[in-house]
């Protein structure tokens, strides 16, 4: 697996109004900026930071890196992938914050 990393010069992490902390856009990304690729260890159980990648939770990590920050929303602007990265899926405004949908349990 590819070595993790954080376009730290596009995203920050602050006080958000969905929950807790959140990830937010410095600065204005392009659609399809790669912003990232997770750093993880296995994770054994579920908990805070913990990203599924199948659907059946059996393969499971705990995020290390501030990519954990990114909260749930039914519109999502980026998207973890099976590789482990993050990326924009659309155009976001500088100060947006990140969302990802991660379910229907989420909702």
């Amino acid at each position: 697996m590819s070595k993790p990393f954080l376009r730290d010069d596009l995203v920050e992490v602050r006080n958000s109004p969905i929950h807790g902390r959140g990830l937010f856009a410095r600065a204005d990304i392009p659609r399809e900026t790669l912003l990232g690729r997770v750093k993880t260890q296995p994770a054994k159980g579920n908990g805070p930071y913990v990203l599924w990648i199948d659907d059946q939770g059996e393969e499971r990590y705990r995020v290390l890196c501030d990519l954990r920050f990114i909260n749930h929303g039914k519109k999502p602007n980026v998207a973890y992938y099976d590789d482990l990265t993050v990326v924009a899926l659309k155009r976001i405004k500088a100060g947006q914050e990140l969302l990802h949908d991660y379910g229907e349990e989420w909702a």
